[in-house]
This record gives C-alpha cells, structure tokens and sequence, in this order.
C-alpha cells in the first residue's frame, strides 16, 4: 500500500500505469471544492488563471497561441484537429509509434480526410529520410507525430521533425499528441514551431481524467478560419469554443457548455505547483527516474520495446517479460506488493509485455518512494515466477 505518511489518502497500491497517475492531496482536496457557477466571478478568475498558466507549460508566449481546457478526455483532441484543421478530401500524414497512431488515423477518415501512416517497427519510430521523402511526394495538410506513445513507450524527437516539415513542405500543419508527453517531456511551442499539441489531464500534468487540453498556434487558427467548409463536429467546433475560451481568459463569463468547476479546479491547483519550480527541473527529474529504471531493467536481463536509447521515453517504460512469464500471471502478484502495472497495449504482442509509468508526484515527490517500490515489487515478483537472469 502507499507508504506517503505526510498523505491524506486512503492506503492503496501506487499507480504506476501511464496514466491515470498518482495525485497529489492538494489536487484531489480541489477536487471537492464545493458546487458553484460555471460563470460566477471566482470560477471565471481561476479558469483565465489556469489557461494563461497552460501557455507557461506548452512554452509559448507568442499572443496568438490559444489554448483550450474542454471536459472530455485526451481522445477529443483528436476530434478537435480532425473536424476543425482538416477538411474532406484533404492528405493527412500520421506518422505511427503504436497504437494511437492508428487511432487518430481512424479518427481522420470519420470526418472525410484521407490518413496515410507511415509505419515504423515496433518499438522504432519513423526515420527524418522516409519522412522527407513522402512530404515530396504529395501534399498534405497536417503530418501528426505521438511525442510518446503509451502502447510502445516510443519517443519521437519534436525539433529536427518540425524543422523537415517548414523546409521541405511549410504549409504542412505539425501536430503533436502529446497525451502521454505534456509535463514529463520538454515541448518548445513557439521555438520548435509546432502548430497544435494535444493532451490530457490525468497523464503527467496529474488532475484527474476528464479534460482534453490543447494549445494551437495562430497558423492553425487561421487555418481554421479559411476553412471551406462548417466543421463537421458541433461540440468540438473552434467556432463554439474559440470565443469561449478567449473571454475566460480575458476573465469575462462566457458560455457554450458548462465546464466541470471542480475539474478545473483540480488543473488550477496542479499547474500551480508545477509552475513554482523551473519546467528544466521537473524534465531532469522525469530523466532521472527513467534511466534508473531502464538501468534495472537492463540489469534484470530485460528488454525494452523501444531498444534504442533516442526512442526512450522519459515518463513510461515498455518491458517485455521473458519468456513463459506472461502479463496476466505478473500483474495480480505486483498488486499484492502493493504496485500497479499497466499491461500491453499494442494488439500483436499484447501480452508479451507490461507498462510502468513513472510521472507526476511519484518522481517529483521526494516523500514518495513509488519507484524503488516498484522495482523492488519487480524484481521479486519475476523471480517468484520462476525467472532468473541467464
């Protein structure tokens, strides 16, 4: 169970999956903040606060950048770039690390643009050459990249990606989803110029799930703007929600759907303990705790789905179990040592693997020892399955 004394939680097993996370108490007490109106002064002033802290996050100061905060989960920001930034006909390039990949692209083709992927090997990312050598070949609208897919663990490197596309074919629209990246990875909004980043709340910014964040560029707005066509979605429509989201942060009530205060909130409180500190901090602790785990895991004789050091993400860790140790038989006795696993995600091998997720308070906080537990519960649990390093 939980060995955070300084904690008001009840006692339960650290969750260490890739999101959902571990909370901190002052998130979850934001969490029961008593009911109040979505356009009363006090909720108005702290939804302005929260959205002016998310471009402090995202790393943009340019006045054009906009961001959202909409209840839903990470899954609706596909929906918002695919309805508004897209139109029907149009060339998307989805650059694929995993799972979500496929997903976005499905999520393309509902709305009537057509996804091409570009496929890497399991646990490889696509390479700058391949990448340059389609953005030639045709013309796209947006090319989408997963800063870290949480079915692989695969980090995609954001700048030299982003410098290829404004070379090679600058009016290409770079769009990152960033669910499993935004507050464990560094993102450089303004000086990598990236044109939308997507995520959620429950992942490494820590506020409970259930609000789809997203910060675009001026470019994208105004491509937005130019659209041909009405937006085939309503609820995830820029035109309902841009005005919106521009009066709050302005700290003037405004109203298409009602928000979730207490959700808000939540994000309120935790962007404000993630602010106090520089954001290089938090990214060095998140690099930390990484290559410790990485360092035992190669220490047990494990592998990694991505093998390569450059494809490594810092807030998660895919391990494929050896051999005759299957998830399903893993998983319950790391449970019992009080750690919870996330298992494989990526429908060929699904159950040839498991996932640790290391983000948010349990690096950050040094009062937690989430990590050794983990690898402590690791270790014992592999060699009570019978496994011992060759």
């Amino acid at each position: 169970m939980s060995s955070d004394q300084a904690s008001n939680q009840a006692a339960h097993p650290a969750l260490l999956i890739p999101g959902p996370i571990e909370f901190d108490d002052a998130v979850l007490q934001a969490m029961g903040h008593f009911s109040e109106s979505h356009v009363g002064a006090p909720f108005v002033s702290v939804f302005g606060e929260t959205l002016t802290m998310l471009r402090k996050l995202f790393q943009t100061s340019n006045p054009a950048s906009q961001p959202f905060v909409i209840s839903g989960s990470g899954t609706l920001g596909w929906d918002l770039v695919a309805a508004n930034l897209a139109e029907p006909g149009d060339d998307v390039l989805v650059l694929h690390t995993g799972y979500f990949a496929d997903s976005f692209s499905d999520c393309f083709e509902t709305y009537g643009a057509k996804a091409t992927q570009l496929k890497a090997p399991i646990g490889d990312r696509p390479q700058l050459p391949e990448i340059e050598k389609a953005l030639k070949e045709k013309k796209y609208k947006i090319v989408t990249v997963t800063h870290v897919d949480t079915s692989t663990g695969v980090l995609s490197e954001l700048a030299a990606l982003s410098d290829l596309v404004h070379r090679v074919s600058p009016e290409t629209l770079v769009v990152v989803d960033g669910v499993c990246s935004v507050g464990c990875e560094e993102i450089r909004f303004d000086d990598w110029g990236l044109d939308v980043v997507l995520t959620a709340s429950q992942k490494a910014i820590g506020c409970p799930a259930g609000l789809s964040i997203l910060m675009a560029s001026g470019r994208a707005i105004e491509t937005f703007k130019a659209r041909k066509t009405p937006p085939g979605s309503y609820f995830a429509s820029f035109k309902n929600w841009l005005p919106i989201m521009q009066n709050y942060e302005a700290k003037k009530a405004s109203y298409f759907a009602t928000p979730s205060p207490q959700l808000v909130r939540a994000l309120h409180t935790t962007l404000t303990q993630i602010l106090s500190k520089p954001l290089s901090d938090r990214f060095a602790a998140h690099r930390a705790a990484s290559q410790k785990i990485k360092a035992t895991v190669s220490e047990l004789g494990l592998h990694q789905l991505a093998d390569k050091p450059e494809n490594q993400a810092n807030g998660m860790t895919a391990i494929y179990l050896p051999e005759g140790v299957k998830a399903a038989d893993i998983l319950p006795n790391l449970l019992k040592k009080g750690v919870i696993f996330a298992g494989g995600l990526h429908k060929e091998i699904a159950a040839k693997y498991v996932r640790f997720g290391h983000m948010g308070v349990s690096v950050t906080d040094p009062k937690r020892d989430d990590i050794d537990r983990a690898l402590n519960a690791l270790k014992t649990g592999l060699a009570e399955a019978g496994y011992s390093k060759a």
